[in-house]
């Protein structure tokens, strides 16, 4: 395998490789651009910047395109890095990545720069072992959905439901009944019969106050004597779950730990789910309470909260009751 120079002549044979590039990208709708429209970019990286080839037996396995701080920022700033399917995991990306060092301290540069999309995230795991760290982050939102909040300073309202480990649907009836209204407060409570075991909560309170939900968790599990689990959509932005057992408080899970403001490394590993104890109380496969009830450090990183929270309650084999 051999890299070289890229020069204007190769107009053709990068445009077949950026064209694979792009399709296996996917990029959204309004990211997308022709060929033509990115080569009026990449021809000024070719010609002032660091363009490279990497090929074999006289076919192209794949190029990277560095700016050399020129064009806004002073960095030696990868625009794009692309190695064909059939010849990944061969070192290939890093050896292009590798032959980026000279031309970027020749042109006296102290740093390389690149983005990457969150969902790419074995590229981001090799970006990181090579020592790339996050300062900004591109944000998308729908221009509709902008809109509505912008003109808004109301927060979104969050919604959640109690899960009680019993068939005794008279009972949970009778101890929210005298309960609640120590709590404070609600429009409504509803007590639904039971599902796969457990009965299911509902309150208007518990939906906008969430020391209310936690209290009533509480209380429903030392009455009753069962564990008592606790969803909840906030925000529509985030997923978090309470686990009770006897009355105490035994696990707590945030999608986004830090969603609220920045926490130590210590809380924020706190705000994971336990898939052990998950397990324990309610049957729910270990392995998948892992893969699906993961955390992040902002909301885009993971399924949309609506459909994260129908995850984690469906792998519980509860039913979470957010339509509102």
């Amino acid at each position: 395998m051999t890299i070289r120079t890229a020069t204007e002549a190769d107009h053709d044979l990068l445009r077949e490789l950026w064209e694979e590039f792009e399709a296996e990208l996917n990029p959204e709708p309004y990211l997308r651009e022709t060929w033509d429209e990115a080569w009026e970019e990449l021809s000024i990286t070719v010609r002032d910047g660091a363009a490279l080839i990497a090929e074999e037996d006289g076919r192209a396995l794949g190029f990277v395109f560095c700016v050399l701080g020129d064009r806004g920022r002073r960095t030696a700033h990868i625009t794009d890095i692309y190695v064909r399917p059939e010849a990944r995991r061969r070192g290939i990306g890093r050896a292009l990545l590798a032959d980026l060092v000279d031309p970027a301290r020749d042109a006296g540069l102290e740093h390389v720069s690149l983005e990457v999309l969150f969902r790419s995230a074995d590229a981001r795991r090799l970006y990181e072992r090579l020592g790339f760290a996050p300062i900004d982050m591109f944000m998308v939102a729908p221009l509709d959905a902008f809109a509505d909040r912008v003109g808004s300073e109301e927060r979104p309202e969050s919604y959640g439901s109690l899960h009680v480990q019993t068939d005794d649907e008279a009972g949970v009836e009778r101890a929210v009944t005298q309960f609640m209204p120590r709590v404070g407060g609600t429009d409504w409570t509803e007590v639904t019969s039971a599902r796969n075991g457990w009965v299911t909560v509902t309150d208007e309170l518990c939906d906008r106050d969430r020391s209310a939900q936690r209290r009533l968790g509480t209380e429903l599990s030392e009455r009753l004597g069962v564990p008592v689990i606790a969803l909840a959509l906030e925000e529509d932005a985030v997923v978090r779950f309470l686990l009770f057992d006897r009355g105490r408080m035994v696990d707590e899970y945030l999608s986004v730990p830090s969603y609220y403001g920045d926490l130590s490394k210590a809380d924020e590993l706190a705000l994971s789910a336990n898939a052990t104890l998950v397990a324990r109380l309610t049957g729910a496969d270990p392995a998948q309470v892992r893969a699906v009830a993961r955390t992040a450090s902002t909301p885009s990183e993971l399924p949309p909260a609506r459909e994260l929270l129908e995850q984690i309650a469906d792998v519980m084999n509860l039913e979470a009751r957010i339509d509102r």
